[in-house]
């Protein structure tokens, strides 16, 4: 059903929604931290509604990191974009440059405990297309959180990788997921002692195709998330280093989808926030497409992405979302 249909205004908030990016109206990816001076969002900044983004699926690219501050992690005011300087990218107020050369996404931001640590999606130039770019995960450091000094790629299994997610795991040791689209889609897995040298460990989770991997402790357990585009995987383990799905093979978190008045739409690559014995799961959804086919609607409508939030709780053993 499109949103003319319904009577929806694109431009109005969208129900639930909890940040809209005011450039382009594409936020996605969102990876949010805490912080001495607040809260800090870091998302892609699709280009959503940009007037001329070029054909195909240029759109997706050519996005910067867009940045948005809070006081309490649910009220959030634009910032700005990290842009290129010499050496790194710092965080520049306003929109990003009309023209661009290299696309942004999906930035992982963790604290070492020393420092911070970006690692961040790039790819050469604004593809039109899918297939035939290589894509890498470069590492950034910051003090502050607005000027990060490049620290430079990871060498990963494939030049076909995306949505890095980092974490310090019960043996000590850092490991990185990250969506290697070189082996179908799925996530792998690398081992580091000092953030520094990265080693293969393999596969991490298989099967069907997915995306945007995020791991984390909550309640006694290690838990992965990945994007299936139908909802999030649950995906639990004792090192976090071997995971079992939670609920079989069909099994998802967030797949609810409808009418868009409804403010109820699929979620999508996130990251969570662990306070005590609970969380919040920041993820991203198409207020204005219930992931039906787009043949017969408004696709530049259904391009808008906002943040949206949900808390979770571990019942049972079990990892429950609440929208």
């Amino acid at each position: 059903m499109s949103p003319v249909a319904t009577g929806i205004d694109p431009d109005a908030p969208a129900p639930r929604e909890l940040y809209r990016d005011p450039v382009y109206d594409g936020a996605t990816d969102p990876t949010v931290v805490e912080s001495p001076d607040g809260w800090f969002l870091f998302y892609t900044q699709r280009r959503a509604t940009h007037p001329d983004p070029g054909p195909g699926v240029a759109w997706v690219h050519g996005s910067r990191i867009g940045v948005a501050r809070s006081d309490d992690g649910l009220r959030w005011t634009y910032a700005g974009t990290l842009e290129p300087e010499t050496g790194g990218l710092m965080l520049r107020p306003g929109p990003p440059p009309a023209e661009v050369d290299e696309t942004h996404w999906a930035p992982e931001v963790i604290h070492d405990g020393i420092r911070w640590r970006m690692y961040l999606t790039e790819i050469d130039g604004v593809p039109t297309q899918w297939p035939g770019h290589q894509r890498r995960i470069v590492e950034y450091a910051s003090d502050d959180l607005r000027t990060w000094t490049r620290r430079g790629p990871l060498t990963l299994a494939s030049d076909r990788v995306i949505d890095a997610a980092v974490a310090r795991c019960p043996d000590g040791r850092w490991r990185v997921w990250y969506k290697d689209e070189a082996a179908d889609s799925t996530t792998a897995v690398a081992v580091s002692d000092d953030l520094d040298t990265w080693h293969a460990e393999g596969t991490a989770i298989g099967g069907r195709p997915h995306e945007g991997p995020f791991a984390f402790e909550l309640g006694g357990h290690w838990w992965l998330l990945t994007d299936e585009w139908r909802g999030m995987a649950v995906h639990r383990s004792s090192d976090a280093v071997s995971w079992q799905r939670q609920g079989g093979t069909d099994a998802v978190i967030l797949g609810e989808g409808g009418d868009p008045a409804g403010g109820i739409q699929i979620g999508r690559h996130g990251s969570v926030v662990v306070t005590g014995d609970e969380a919040r799961l920041y993820y991203f959804t198409h207020p204005w497409w219930d992931g039906s086919e787009l043949a017969d609607a408004d696709e530049r409508t259904h391009r808008r992405s906002a943040v949206h939030v949900a808390r979770l709780h571990v019942v049972d053993g079990e990892l429950t979302a609440q929208r």
